[in-house]
């Protein structure tokens, strides 16, 4: 670049000392020499002031229209990536193929459930978990027809709920257990939670495992059932962000981008909520309002919270989701739980 410049302000230096060369060569000659050489000098001094900018950090991500990734989304499109050094690709990848993305190296990181991080690690896709996203407070459920008076009505019954490994069919499980019940005793359709919610509310199965902003849909139509069961019964969704441990051990100031960049688009929802809404609203086809009423079904995770969490619940919870696993046949054998999570990037 600089030769280039060189060049061409050479050239112009030489066509206006030529116009002089008539008059006096010598000093025309001088004059191209003097002038090309401070341009020269100036454009070295400029080159060392000017410092050389590195490229964009590229990582792909791996998430779903779940209400509590949005904020990922918002960081995204409101340039908060972009602004950290991160050229981020976000993917929709229904979360029983996103391990399978990360694997074949399409996406190096995602946003998935603390348990399926357990289920990922454990079926030999190495990931680690480095900041938390959100809490459900009821944005996952399970709805059932209006006869069903209690969970443990549903044995025998059809239940909708996404492939094994997935949150939808943990949070299954889970209800289940604790209501003496295993998946062995109902009939389990896989369906994604966007198609299990529009399936029950047109009449399909007895119940339906999903969350938001698709458990909203059966909200509005009381006449095709209820929601018998959330995560305000049973606080067992919590989400996290993790990439591989390559892209982490080559990137560790990306990966400290990543989390910033989320805490920063919380400090947008809590600075312009009607704006952040909108965008956030318009990635899953809702407006502001309606994106509104699905997020306060969820608690999106600070800085603080996070530290919190990775230094007790978090630990907590491993143990029992990986119990659950276990017995229902997801994984063989549990990953050390200090293979699950780096929490260097959130202090």
């Amino acid at each position: 670049m600089s030769a280039q410049i060189v060049q061409r302000f050479g050239q112009r230096s030489i066509r206006t000392d030529n116009d002089q060369q008539d008059v006096n060569p010598s000093i025309g000659k001088r004059t191209t020499i003097m002038r090309s050489s401070t341009i020269f000098a100036t454009i070295i001094a400029l080159s060392a002031a000017t410092p050389v900018l590195a490229d964009d950090v590229k990582v792909g991500i791996g998430i779903s229209g779940w209400t509590g990734f949005a904020p990922l989304t918002l960081a995204k499109e409101a340039g908060i990536f972009k602004k950290n050094g991160l050229d981020v690709t976000i993917k929709k990848i229904p979360q029983k193929d996103r391990h399978l993305a990360i694997a074949s190296g399409d996406i190096q990181c995602a946003a998935t459930t603390v348990e399926t991080w357990i289920s990922w690690n454990a079926n030999g896709v190495a990931t680690k978990q480095i900041f938390q996203l959100d809490k459900s407070f009821g944005a996952d459920g399970m709805a059932v027809r209006n006869d069903v008076a209690a969970i443990k009505d549903l044995k025998g019954k059809t239940v909708a709920a996404s492939a094994p490994g997935t949150s939808p069919y943990f949070a299954l499980a889970w209800m289940l257990k604790k209501n003496g019940l295993t998946v062995k005793d109902v009939t389990v359709v896989n369906l994604e939670p966007a198609a299990a919610a529009q399936a029950f509310v047109s009449g399909q199965n007895d119940a339906a495992m999903t969350y938001e902003p698709y458990l909203s849909t059966v909200r509005a139509a009381p006449d095709k059932g209820k929601i018998i069961a959330t995560t305000l019964d049973y606080p067992m969704v919590m989400d996290t962000f993790g990439c591989t441990p390559k892209f982490l051990t080559e990137n560790p100031k990306a990966a400290k981008a990543l989390a910033d960049s989320y805490f920063e688009a919380l400090d947008m929802i809590a600075k312009d909520q009607a704006k952040a809404y909108e965008i956030m609203g318009a990635d899953v086809k809702q407006s502001g309002e309606q994106f509104g009423n699905s997020a306060k079904y969820l608690r999106w995770q600070d800085k603080a919270a996070n530290q919190k969490f990775f230094a007790g619940d978090f630990l907590t919870f491993n143990k029992e989701a990986a119990d659950l696993l276990l017995e229902i046949g997801i994984i063989k054998a549990a990953p050390k739980v200090e293979d699950l999570f780096d929490a260097s990037f959130i202090k």
